[in-house]
């Protein structure tokens, strides 16, 4: 996965702005002046915000399993995301199957978990991005073509995109029994083999949402949604206090450039694509006029500290679980295939 992240970064640098060397000796001093110290703040806060997430699935998981291990939710939290980087997104089910061995809770319940994980991560998302697109325009800044389109339906989009997402979270609150029943009865034209199935898998998952009828409970996942972000702000902050290129951003321009970069991960920018380092690239060069070279650096060193640094523990977790490579695919493979087959 390294590997091929930094060829999409080169062929990048070659295709997106061919009329410009790309200097390589600038590209490889930006890793050599980082600062160790900033580094080794910005993983550790990186590794917090895992930790994070296993407390916010606790309260997810609660109406299923009100004394839900810690550890076991932080190990498979890891693993999962260790998962992820080594397979790519099919890895995004090792953690809910993991969850669900672990505390002996049905798949489609924690399907339901990592479902209204992505809902609310997505409208912080989306909230951060808002406020990027106000400051940046409110600025006058001028921004490159690969950015223009981002700007012309930015707001449009995330009116769009949180208005779903809060429309879904008022239907699992308000409705979702009703809903339960109402698809229940749609389905019975299904062979009873096939119905039984997938009943079950609807029936667990709509009672897996069940955190979203609790006001308590919905306040306290936004409050850690808050914090897992805060915590997301800050281990950027400190990576780009440890680049001497980058040192001079502010608060703010940290904050635009997380609201770009995670509107971008999740909406794809036409004829470049899609991916946290790509857009990296292109939001440092275009909207701060960041040198190629230094923006590709940096667009590997915050996948490395973002995302990497949880893959040694992950490993070591795994490796203590009695998981290897061959188990966690296995694994992984058979975590998707139950998902379609829950789905269908």
């Amino acid at each position: 996965m390294a590997g091929l992240v930094i060829l999409i970064l080169i062929g990048l640098a070659y295709f997106g702005w061919r009329d410009q060397a790309f200097q390589w000796t600038l590209f490889f001093n930006t890793f050599r002046g980082l600062h160790a110290g900033w580094l080794a703040v910005a993983g550790l806060v990186a590794l917090s915000t895992y930790l994070g997430r296993a407390v916010r699935w606790r309260v997810l998981i609660r109406p299923f399993k009100p004394n839900s291990s810690l550890w076991n939710l932080t190990s498979a939290t890891a693993i999962g995301f260790t998962a992820i980087v080594l397979f790519g997104r099919p890895g995004e089910m090792v953690r809910p199957f993991l969850i669900a061995t672990k505390e002996k809770l049905p798949f489609s319940s924690q399907i339901a978990a990592w479902f209204l994980e992505r809902i609310y991560d997505l409208l912080m998302a989306l909230l951060i991005f808002g406020f990027a697109l106000s400051r940046v325009q409110n600025s006058g800044a001028s921004v490159g073509e690969g950015l223009q389109w981002v700007l012309s339906i930015g707001g449009q989009a995330v009116g769009i995109l949180a208005s779903i997402c809060l429309a879904v979270l008022v239907v699992l609150r308000m409705f979702s029994e009703w809903a339960e029943h109402r698809l229940l009865d749609s389905l019975k034209f299904l062979p009873e083999k096939h119905y039984g199935r997938v009943a079950h898998f609807v029936t667990s998952f709509t009672r897996g949402v069940g955190s979203t009828r609790s006001a308590t409970a919905v306040l306290q996942v936004v409050l850690l949604s808050v914090l897992e972000w805060v915590l997301i702000v800050i281990c950027y902050v400190c990576v780009f206090r440890a680049s001497p290129q980058m040192a001079q951003f502010k608060l703010m321009d940290v904050l635009i450039f997380v609201g770009f970069v995670s509107f971008g991960s999740v909406v794809q920018i036409p004829g470049i694509g899609g991916g946290m380092q790509i857009v990296s690239v292109v939001v440092l060069r275009e909207l701060f006029g960041v040198a190629l070279e230094v923006a590709t650096g940096m667009a590997v060193v915050l996948w490395v500290i973002t995302f990497v640094v949880i893959v040694p523990v992950g490993l070591l977790l795994a490796f203590h679980e009695g998981l290897n490579w061959h188990k966690l695919r296995q694994m992984e493979q058979k975590a998707v295939a139950m998902a379609q087959e829950g789905s269908c």
